[in-house]
């Protein structure tokens, strides 16, 4: 592997860790302490999180790992055989898959259905009480995955350096 190759697949490392981190922060504690408040005061704290969440910081690691996913499965495809191409193709395919896309198609669409109630709304309980189990159920898919993408970009540095 050559060095923009393999300083790519460090800058995803890091980027998975990053967001992988975040959203374990979510699946830990976050989302059990906004259950544990009147749903009006969760939908409400979770309203304003993800009108916040939408800044550089997040974005750029969040949407910066994706692009850097891309990057590291063309840069190995260009380069050709190497015994580490598969971990760095396996990582990347995992933060896409199990990180960004569930995060598109899973994710921020409860939080539009979210944004779209009055956190006042009586019949946002039932909404609420949903969200929490769907939302908290595919984050816990997102941490996985960035933590897999860590593992196996993490395995691909380590066989690239061996090799």
């Amino acid at each position: 592997m050559n060095s923009v190759t393999t300083l790519t697949a460090i800058l995803a490392l890091i980027g998975s860790g990053t967001v992988g981190g975040v959203f374990f922060a979510f699946s830990s504690f976050v989302m059990k302490a906004l259950a544990r408040v009147p749903s009006s005061e969760g939908i409400a704290a979770m309203q304003s999180i993800n009108v916040v969440v939408i800044n550089p910081s997040f974005l750029g690691a969040f949407m910066g790992t994706a692009l850097l996913s891309v990057a590291v499965v063309v840069l190995v495809l260009q380069v050709g055989s190497h015994s580490s191409a598969m971990f760095f193709i396996g990582g990347a395919a995992i933060y896409l898959a199990g990180t960004f896309l569930v995060t598109i198609f899973g994710n921020v669409p409860m939080n539009d259905q979210l944004a779209a109630v009055s956190a006042a709304d009586p019949g946002a309980v039932e909404l609420w009480n949903h969200y929490l189990v769907r939302w908290t159920m595919w984050n816990h898919v997102r941490t996985a995955a960035a933590m897999v993408a860590v593992l196996l970009y993490t395995l691909g540095l380590l066989q690239n350096a061996a090799a």
